[in-house]
């Protein structure tokens, strides 16, 4: 298939966009809102392997370090919603070396923006890119057990699970298993391209 230039700009129309949410570059203004939602024990317990306030401009620092673009083996973005602009989370695949082209996906989502579809469409696009752009072979998450929101957007978003790490994690005086979830370049199906 011979690709021309308006192949080239509709692909790349798409590239950082769904229908719902963008990908853009951290913004200063992001990292108040960032630090919060990865502060917050409700949600911290879900995602991290041992809940600890930390202060804020180390978290700031993180998320810039996660974000900085300045390699070809890492990306990270926040996430807005389309159509009002409001920052609803941030993702990031990392740690993607020549040959084995593997990268590891992390993605939050605001607690205040939970359960409206943006995790959905954020692993689906953050999944494509590091397909289609990156050139990776494949992508894996690790996700706590008990933590079944998660692993319903990832096997819905196309992340199908391959093993168990028993008992991995610390939570409430108990070890919890950690689930590990991947996908694979040539299983990968992509969701129709939208018009731009």
């Amino acid at each position: 298939m011979t690709w021309n230039g308006a192949d080239a700009q509709r692909y790349g129309g798409t590239l950082l966009e769904g229908d719902r949410v963008r990908l853009r570059a951290l913004e200063d203004d992001d990292l108040p809102d960032l630090v919060r939602w990865w502060q917050d024990p409700e949600w911290a317990v879900l995602q991290q392997v041992i809940v600890r306030p930390r202060p804020a401009e180390p978290l700031a620092e993180q998320f810039r370090s996660w974000s900085g673009n300045g390699s070809g083996g890492s990306v990270g973005f926040s996430v807005v919603d389309r159509s009002s602009g409001i920052l609803v989370g941030h993702v990031t695949l990392f740690g993607a070396t020549l040959p084995v082209r593997a990268a590891t996906l992390a993605v939050m989502i605001g607690s205040e923006h939970v359960d409206q579809g943006y995790g959905t469409e954020v692993v689906r696009l953050i999944t494509a890119h590091g397909f289609r752009e990156m050139g990776l072979n494949r992508i894996e998450i690790r996700v706590h057990a008990f933590n079944e929101r998660a692993r319903a957007v990832y096997a819905r978003s196309g992340y199908q699970q391959e093993g168990v790490r028993r008992d991995a994690t610390f939570h409430d005086g108990r070890f919890h298993d950690e689930i590990v979830m991947s996908a694979l370049a040539r299983e990968w199906h992509e969701p129709p391209v939208r018009p731009v």
